[in-house]
């Protein structure tokens, strides 16, 4: 058995094969394509049997070849500088991004090695002593931290459950109306408040929602209520956070799912309606499940900022009336680190925030293989 024909493209190495197999009925079976995939120096092969007389259903089996030819790591190579001569502009404006990648986000990795040791500023991160875990340890057993943890989670399940869904909604009501100038104008109002910093929609709102003249607390007191401490009263700051995240930050993740609901085909639309289906109809089973991929990817990527919950918006917003229910692991390391100059058990807590971050990811991913057969890898 000798392939006639070869051809490849970076890692897959795709042989067509001709050859004969005796079967009951003494037919013969065709193969026209082997198709090779690389693996620890191997190749193995997936071969598929279309076979004739009586046999009806497919076989596959897997074989171990030789070793894959030198001479490809070398095309590969060749192929690659050739790329890179013929698109040398685009490789050359993808070098600033990657150095600051390098350089603050990888290099800063180096400090890590503060949470394992009683860091002092004045003998640096290589001549202070080594303790292991003993930071972790405080942690794990601190009060405050599992208040704060506590915070922190239910801080950011409440944004996911209230919050992620909206800009999902916002997006196919926007996607619905046909009079673009008012399209436009509705789309460039929701996308607006993204560009403030949380520094001036956090005096937005305090001016709005004070005891001391807030609109708000007038229109209350107008109707014969009572006026309501937004900022100060631990009952009620949760949903203030909630509630200004949202008016900053929904009509700009708005954006990534008009530009989903662009992509799906109109003419499927079309045959919706051909077929009787009113317009709730086409949502559900056509607008929907194209969006499926792009709400899967954005909420894997959500998980992963579980533990951050808004750290700079709560920094700016909250005040020791409310440390109870709103101070968040980020505000806690911010207090922690330059307010106690405690850097090592900061560090540490960083350290935390990081490895459940990743370990949030890879479930979720995990869980959208399994019940959806699709993942952000």
């Amino acid at each position: 058995m000798k392939p006639t024909n070869s051809t490849c493209v970076e890692e897959e190495m795709v042989f067509f094969f001709s050859y004969s197999r005796s079967y009951e009925s003494t037919k013969t079976s065709n193969i026209p394509l082997i198709r090779i995939k690389t693996g620890d120096g191997t190749l193995s092969l997936e071969r598929k049997y279309e076979g004739g007389g009586t046999l009806s259903e497919t076989n596959t089996t897997k074989e171990t070849v030789l070793p894959i030819n030198k001479n490809v790591k070398k095309r590969y190579m060749r192929q690659l500088w050739i790329d890179v001569r013929k698109d040398w502009d685009l490789y050359l404006a993808l070098l600033p991004g990657i150095a600051f990648l390098l350089l603050f986000k990888y290099t800063p990795m180096y400090g890590i090695i503060i949470a394992f040791k009683d860091f002092n500023i004045f003998d640096g991160m290589a001549a202070s002593p080594w303790v292991g875990m003993k930071h972790f340890d405080k942690l794990i057993s601190s009060a405050s931290f599992l208040q704060v943890f506590q915070n922190t989670l239910l801080i950011s399940v409440y944004k996911i459950l209230f919050l992620f869904p909206l800009p999902i909604i916002i997006a196919i009501l926007l996607n619905e109306l046909k009079n673009m100038a008012f399209k436009r104008s509705v789309q460039t109002v929701v996308y607006l408040p993204h560009f403030l910093s949380w520094v001036i929609v956090s005096g937005l709102f305090i001016d709005l929602l004070s005891t001391n003249g807030g609109i708000v607390n007038k229109i209350i007191v107008s109707m014969g209520g009572e006026p309501i401490r937004f900022f100060l009263d631990s009952q009620i700051f949760r949903s203030v956070l909630i509630g200004t995240s949202g008016w900053k930050e929904t009509g700009w993740n708005t954006i990534i799912y008009l530009a989903a609901l662009a992509s799906i085909d109109p003419g499927l639309y079309e045959a919706a309606k051909i077929d009787g289906a009113n317009k709730w109809k086409q949502i559900v089973h056509i607008t929907l499940p194209g969006l499926i991929p792009i709400i899967l990817l954005m909420f894997i990527l959500r998980l992963g900022y579980v533990l951050e919950a808004g750290t700079e918006q709560i920094l700016v917003m909250y005040n020791p009336s409310v440390y109870n229910v709103a101070d968040v692991i980020g505000t806690y390391v911010y207090r922690i680190g330059l307010g106690e100059q405690d850097y090592s058990f900061s560090t540490a807590v960083g350290v935390f925030e990081s490895v459940v971050a990743f370990i949030l990811i890879l479930t979720g991913n995990g869980l959208a293989r399994k019940f959806f057969g699709r993942g952000i890898w």
